[in-house]
């Protein structure tokens, strides 16, 4: 009956002689002494092995190896890029094509003055939330625009385009009256 059950201590005994024979006996791990941290972060270079090449011929065929795996990353994005760009939907535009380079900015306010031979003054009032207080801060712009016609009367509803500067001040071209005043 000793044989039926593989409980018996007869039978334990050879499994762990031949698992003690099969695996080299490792050795222990003496007790650490407590290390400063500075002693800690060098034993753990000195198990990590020599961080760079010793010699300066290492060191530069480390940098090339590095050189070459940075190379092959950034082609790597620059295709995903391509790729993803190419899958977009092409992006109307909002307005004219600008002539040279970037868009001019565009503003619409309230003429103050049409005083000045071709120059107008215009007032844009500008209300946003601050970014970390939520509170409304209103702001307001005087521009000083070129109106070649004398179209804009003092009250009118204008928008104004961003152009070269004209004068000391005047830096805004008239593009469109929106609405004139009563």
């Amino acid at each position: 009956m000793a044989d039926e059950t593989p409980d018996t201590p007869e039978t334990e005994a050879p499994d762990v002689a031949a698992e003690e024979t099969a695996a080299p006996e490792a050795p222990k791990a003496e007790p650490v002494a407590q290390l400063s941290p500075k002693e800690r972060k060098v034993a753990a270079r000195a198990r990590r092995g020599k961080r760079r090449g010793a010699t300066p011929e290492e060191r530069a065929e480390e940098r090339k190896k590095k050189a070459v795996a940075r190379r092959r990353r950034r082609e790597q994005e620059r295709e995903k890029a391509k790729a993803a760009r190419a899958a977009a939907p092409p992006v109307e535009q909002a307005h004219a094509e600008p002539k040279g380079t970037g868009r001019p900015k565009v503003r619409q306010g309230i003429v103050t003055s049409d005083k000045g031979d071709k120059t107008i003054t215009v007032r844009i009032d500008d209300a946003r939330r601050h970014r970390k207080y939520q509170k409304i801060v209103r702001s307001t712009q005087k521009l000083h625009v070129h109106d070649e016609k004398n179209d804009a009367g003092a009250g009118d509803l204008v928008r104004v385009i961003e152009c070269r500067p004209m004068s000391a001040t005047k830096r805004w071209r008239l593009d469109e009256v929106l609405e004139r005043a009563k």
